[in-house]
């Protein structure tokens, strides 16, 4: 088998039905994993009534983004595995793209599409390696004091610096975890990560080699916000921090983690405020 397509899915039944109708026009040999992370909205009862073919992995417990890749990755049979976002609609001829570029091109670690809006609009996708001083810079209160540093560092980051618009072909270092292909081989997520920065690490993992960034294969991404709360908070400075310590070191880790101290707190206790207010 070519191709393995591992879709992690919490709560998006209808995200998901779109998702897997577009796949169906794949011409490539493949498979299609669904990792359930306990969904509650019917998700597991759609997949099974309306796309019996493909494999799904019901989990009884939410095993988070990272998990819950891994274990499609693990169950995969093809020779390239995409790990794609639910609240994608695949256009007809991109995973073909794709897959054809790695097969040319064994050198690249792993390839992506060109993500669009559902207005049409490019997203902006693909970055840098990202150094400390870039988590120093928009974490903390270091980038307010030095405002003009954070914004080129940012620019640098994104490759707004070289003007790169997501329309034309290029090498990245990053590639989104919305839509990231690679080699069965090459593919594994970090397990101490829940949700934030798996594709940072992997970037790190995989640095001696290029990404590429392919143009012409074209998916929609309705990119879902994650639910503004508490929890998706905690989560994100919990997956900092040990990003952090991963790439850069303890004293990383703890510079980071005194320094974010003031806007954890803050958002801990309007947290418990809105709790309270609703008592």
């Amino acid at each position: 088998m070519e191709l393995s397509i591992v879709i992690v899915n919490y709560n998006t039944r209808e995200f998901l039905r779109a998702c897997l109708a577009s796949l169906q026009a794949c011409t490539l040999e493949h498979e299609v994993i669904v990792v359930d992370n306990a969904s509650r909205d019917g998700s597991v009862e759609m997949v099974q009534s309306t796309f019996p073919s493909v494999r799904l992995l019901a989990q009884a417990v939410n095993t988070w983004f990272c998990g819950g890749n891994n274990l499609g990755i693990q169950a995969a049979r093809g020779e390239y595995v995409l790990l794609l976002n639910p609240d994608t609609v695949v256009e007809a001829g991109a995973l073909e793209q794709l897959v054809a570029f790695l097969r040319h091109h064994p050198n690249y670690a792993g390839a992506t599409a060109q993500l669009i809006y559902p207005n049409g609009q490019t997203q902006q996708t693909c970055s840098r390696l990202i150094p400390f001083r870039y988590l120093l810079y928009t974490l903390t209160p270091w980038g307010m004091v030095r405002p003009g540093a954070r914004q080129q560092l940012q620019q640098h980051i994104w490759y707004q610096d070289e003007g790169f618009d997501r329309t034309t072909d290029r090498d990245v270092e990053t590639l989104p975890g919305s839509c990231l292909l690679m080699r069965r081989g090459d593919i594994q997520l970090d397990g101490d990560l829940l949700l934030y920065f798996p594709e940072d690490m992997l970037a790190w993992q995989h640095a001696h080699r290029p990404f590429r960034f392919v143009a012409g294969a074209r998916i929609q991404h309705f990119e879902k916000s994650s639910t503004r709360n508490w929890n998706a908070s905690r989560i994100f400075f919990r997956d900092a921090l040990i990003f952090t310590h991963k790439r850069f070191g303890y004293g990383a880790r703890l510079m980071l983690w005194g320094l974010t101290r003031p806007l954890w707190l803050a958002m801990w206790a309007r947290h418990h405020l809105f709790l309270q207010t609703r008592l």
